[in-house]
């Protein structure tokens, strides 16, 4: 592998620059190159143009549109708004809870024309939970039904559990 010729490295690209070939030069089916910069070009204007198009159709729709006159009997912005705090812990038990409300939740609600802390309704909601969970739920007549969980584990203890009868090999007999 060793020619008198070559220097330098075997996998090095020899210099090729003094060789020249006037018949063979850039072939214009490879690329079209003016044809694809005319394209990126046209679609960036027609990009451009629809923009604005789409802008001013939205702005022309925006100033078609006629609001109907604000009934007398509507609520205004400020009135709309539910009293402070506007948050609520728990959604949907509010409407019956505080006729509900334990003694100590209602402490927390305060007495009067206090403000509620914001804290009485979850407060309240949890207190009903561990009611059903210790007690067992009510039904629509105020009737207890069920039995808290802690008992009826204690029946099934009584009880005894049920079990199948094992074999030496596992199998079924």
């Amino acid at each position: 592998m060793s020619e008198p010729n070559h220097k330098g490295h075997m996998t090095e690209t020899p210099d090729v620059s003094y060789i020249k070939n006037v018949d063979v030069t850039h072939e214009v089916s490879d690329v079209y190159i003016s044809g694809i910069a005319r394209f990126v070009v046209g679609l960036s204007i027609l990009m451009i143009v629809s923009f604005f198009l789409m802008w001013g159709m939205f702005r022309v729709f925006d100033a078609r549109i006629k609001e109907p006159p604000r009934s007398p009997m509507a609520l205004g912005d400020k009135e709309r708004l539910p009293p402070e705090p506007r948050l609520q812990g728990a959604p949907g038990f509010g409407e019956g809870l505080e006729k509900t409300a334990t003694t100590e939740s209602e402490a927390i609600a305060g007495a009067g024309n206090q403000p509620k802390s914001p804290l009485w309704e979850i407060t309240a909601v949890r207190d009903q939970w561990n009611d059903v969970l210790k007690h067992g739920p009510i039904d629509k007549d105020g009737k207890r039904y069920g039995m808290p969980i802690e008992r009826a584990k204690e029946e099934i203890l009584k009880q005894g559990l049920p079990t199948r009868p094992q074999t030496a090999d596992g199998r079924k007999q």
